[in-house]
């Protein structure tokens, strides 16, 4: 997969969660986009939607990077505590926004971003380091001296 094909993937992923279906409804999807900000807003201000603060606890500096990015593109400060991890991310969201629209949003997402780096970094250790790139072979553990 090239990096235009990538970006092409990603931004399909995004129209998808948006509404749009092909790329002649890029200006659908950005519509799309504006009504889920302001759902978001609305949900933020009503009082029967309580904003929860929430703590989410990323596996590396790339899915932090794409997580805070997401939050940014709804409008969203993303933020995190002195002493907290550096691949911590806080945020002021309601819950139905996080489970019906973010978290599956970003899975999507991550899933495609996570496939694309780990084939890349296989391909330049073939190509660059060690063609063989399978894993590690498995051992049973040496029996214990009594």
């Amino acid at each position: 997969m090239t990096e235009q094909e990538l970006i092409q993937k990603l931004e399909k992923i995004e129209r998808l969660f948006t509404g749009a279906t092909c790329d002649g409804e890029r200006g659908a999807a950005a519509s799309a986009r504006d009504r889920i900000q302001a759902k978001l807003l609305k949900s933020q201000q009503d009082t029967t939607e309580k904003l929860l603060e929430y703590r989410f606890s990323m596996k590396d500096m790339w899915t932090r990077k794409l997580f805070t990015a997401l939050l940014r593109s709804y409008g969203i400060k993303p933020y995190r505590y002195k002493r907290q991890r550096y691949t911590t991310v806080m945020a002021k969201v309601s819950q139905k926004f996080v489970d019906e629209t973010l978290w599956p949003e970003f899975q999507a997402l991550s899933k495609v971003l996570t496939e694309y780096v780990s084939n890349i970094t296989e391909k330049v250790i073939h190509d660059h380091i060690f063609k063989d790139v399978s894993e590690a072979t498995v051992m049973a553990e040496p029996k214990q001296i009594q």
